[in-house]
């Protein structure tokens, strides 16, 4: 199959498993407040090179929750969203010592593993995930594994919690992930990570995302999630189970 040049040479099958991948990402969260970044990056780690894999994954990311995050700017916690940023801050200083010791070569079953346990296992509950400390160590400790394993949305909703609407949650939730994901990219580009061939690829991504964004909040708390949850499950095993076939095939 002819590959593009202009799309980071991938071909136009893998192009459009990525677009449509990044607008139902987007569209899982806007409107079953989680899941689309983990989703994404289980899609892509069969798709991308591991090398790219995870600053691909959190421009795509980014884009994805700037877009929720302006659209839901009013129902948003500065409080909540800012003491996180400080723990996120602190986690991208940090990053150059976690980034300059993990092989590429490893991040898909890292990714693999990672979203079979965030299918499965069930998420751990943070008593004060909404005080300053809670919120502090939150940032911290979730930017530093997005590092690594790129989609920890699972695990910042549940260091967030869910009290409060809908319209609160997805504010908070989308506020955070923008400023984990924008603090990512910037440490992969001060390690050294050439953007640039992705661009024209990462521009549809956005563009789509933004587009699964405004249909996701058309649905916001229409979706009745007990019916999501079992096939999301089978979903996200089939595509870790890829990720970790992926990384066995390194090994031959």
């Amino acid at each position: 199959m002819q590959h593009l040049p202009l799309f980071a040479d991938l071909t136009l099958a893998n192009v459009i498993i990525l677009l449509a991948s990044s607008f139902a990402g987007s569209l899982m969260t806007a409107s079953l407040g989680v899941g689309g970044g983990a989703f994404l990056i289980a899609v892509m780690a069969g798709v991308v090179p591991p090398l790219a894999l995870i600053p691909v994954h959190g421009i795509a990311q980014l884009g994805s929750n700037a877009g929720r995050a302006w659209m839901t700017r009013r129902h948003a916690a500065p409080r909540v969203v800012g003491f996180f940023a400080l723990g996120s801050l602190l986690a991208a200083l940090l990053a150059g010592f976690v980034l300059g010791r993990i092989e590429p070569g490893w991040i898909p079953l890292l990714v693999g593993l990672f979203i079979l346990a965030l299918t499965w296992l069930p998420m751990p509950k943070f008593n004060h995930g909404t005080q300053p400390l809670g919120l502090f160590s939150g940032g911290l400790i979730t930017t530093l594994a997005t590092m690594l394993v790129g989609a920890t949305g699972p695990l910042v909703s549940a260091w967030l919690g869910r009290s409060g609407d809908r319209w609160t949650y997805t504010a908070n939730f989308s506020g955070c992930m923008f400023i984990q994901h924008l603090l990512k990219v910037l440490a992969f580009g001060l390690a050294g990570f050439a953007f640039l061939p992705w661009l024209p690829l990462l521009a549809l991504m956005i563009a789509f995302g933004y587009a699964g964004t405004l249909v996701g909040l058309k649905v916001l708390g229409r979706l009745p999630d007990r019916h999501f949850k079992l096939l999301f499950r089978i979903v996200m095993t089939l595509l870790a189970l890829r990720a970790i076939w992926v990384w066995a095939q390194t090994l031959h």
